[in-house]
């Protein structure tokens, strides 16, 4: 929410939109926003709550690593929890992507908790930071946990031209 108040709306895509929930949020405020989830029945929610929302959002069931049929460039890529459980393969094409889809002035908003040793969930590694950094510039990070249980962190990257 902080992001959209001090952003102008503009063309938004949701990576793991899971049921719409943020999409629908973005939409509400004025972004033109497409969202990308694997999920069937979450997409199917997901254009239910858009309708009963009354808001226009183009909802598509689909691999965030592979993008095929959308066009870029976005303002905003928003990402709640998706990355985070890639495998290490597919974490390489969706960070290549991620370039080839921000705007040169776009903003990348990642939220993620960590792998921690006494979990075998998925969760950010050192190797996953790496691997954004080595592409997109880290503007900023806010720590926190995930429900009080997990460290987890939001991240704002831009593309490395346009650092601030």
């Amino acid at each position: 929410m902080d992001f959209i108040a001090s952003h102008s709306p503009g063309r938004a895509l949701d990576l793991g939109c899971g049921t719409g929930t943020n999409v629908i949020t973005l939409a509400q405020h004025g972004w033109q926003v497409i969202g990308v989830d694997f999920v069937r029945k979450a997409v199917a929610t997901g254009k239910r709550k858009a309708l009963q929302a009354g808001v226009q959002v183009d909802l598509r069931v689909g691999d965030v690593t592979n993008l095929n049929g959308i066009a870029a460039p976005f303002d905003l890529i928003l990402d709640i929890g998706c990355f985070q459980s890639l495998s290490a393969t597919s974490k390489q094409d969706y960070v290549h992507n991620l370039t080839n889809f921000l705007a040169p002035d776009g903003t990348f908003l990642l939220y993620a908790f960590f792998k921690t040793a006494e979990s075998d969930a998925f969760g950010l590694t050192p190797a996953d930071l790496e691997l954004l950094d080595s592409r997109l510039a880290l503007v900023q990070r806010r720590d926190g946990t995930e429900r009080g249980l997990r460290p987890s962190a939001w991240f704002t990257y831009m593309p490395k031209s346009m650092r601030r």
